[in-house]
């Protein structure tokens, strides 16, 4: 018996749990195994000289995980696919996450105390971060602005819509590909969506919407050309941002959306989940 080798790695559990009891189902030796990096769980083959094989079957796998021969294999194996328990809600869990992804807390902490501050009759921020008109912006050299709409919000459900899919998908691609790529993410597509938009309409607006319909963009696409990686979205999620991307150009909702934006943002979000994959290739990463 040779030295284990480490077959494939994903940065979920159970695509590594299917993946490990399939290719036991087809008789090659080969087992789970957990550690602390950002693909922490990996396949690792028990015989090297089986390796070739292995390799086909995994690459197959990673085409089309969702094949139900790979659940087959499990059901017939007798096992289930039994994931790392979640800890249960605690303050110790909540400060271990937000540790883990310091720029996606960070960015949900300013925009919810800018919030709150507007609430209480406090609304220097929101004229400090109001975007301007290029040519004003030229003279005046507040470049800042060109960030600033993607912080402030003007209603509960309009900062609890953004809020929750800017920590469930910005902690993701944070952790996963580390805080530069998010920064440069967050950047990118605010501060072209925003300046589309003031193209479009003008400058009353505001929202980390355009940002977020990045972060769908990018995950969607990831899901696509790297699903190893682990990060996707349902379909049906996927379908329902792009609807209401469609409701919103159609103009009746009783609000006024900020459409270029999340076009654009959308749009920024696809061409990062490019962006990521080319550099994996140039970097030899799987």
């Amino acid at each position: 018996m040779s030295t284990p080798l480490k077959l494939v790695a994903f940065s979920k559990e159970q695509p590594a749990r299917l993946l490990t009891i399939y290719l036991i189902e087809q008789g090659i030796q080969a087992e789970y195994q957990y550690s602390e990096n950002d693909y922490a769980h990996a396949v690792m083959l028990l015989d090297s000289s089986e390796q070739i094989r292995a390799k086909t079957l995994a690459e197959e796998f990673v085409l089309n995980p969702s094949n139900e021969k790979y659940q087959k294999a499990a059901w017939q194996s007798g096992e289930t696919v039994k994931l790392i328990p979640e800890k249960s809600f605690s303050a110790a869990k909540t400060l271990y996450d937000l540790k883990q992804a310091p720029f996606t807390s960070s960015i949900l902490a300013i925009c919810l105390l800018i919030y709150l501050l507007a609430m209480v009759g406090i609304t220097a921020p929101y004229l400090w971060l109001k975007i301007q008109p290029i040519d004003v912006l030229v003279d005046s050299g507040q470049w800042w602005r060109l960030l600033g709409p993607a912080l402030i919000h003007f209603s509960v459900l309009h900062i609890a819509f953004n809020l929750l899919w800017w920590w469930s998908l910005g902690r993701q691609i944070e952790i996963t590909f580390g805080i530069s790529s998010l920064l440069m993410l967050f950047v990118f597509s605010a501060v072209v969506s925003n300046v589309a938009q003031l193209l479009v309409s003008g400058a009353n607006f505001g929202g980390l919407s355009g940002v977020v319909y990045a972060l769908v963009g990018c995950v969607w696409w990831l899901g696509w050309l790297k699903p190893n990686w682990g990060l996707t979205l349902p379909k049906p999620i996927v379908v329902f941002l792009l609807v209401w991307l469609v409701v919103g150009y159609l103009d009746v909702l009783p609000v006024h959306m900020a459409n270029t934006a999340h076009l654009v943002g959308l749009v920024c979000g696809c061409l990062f989940a490019w962006f990521l994959v080319t550099k994996s290739k140039n970097s030899n990463v799987q």
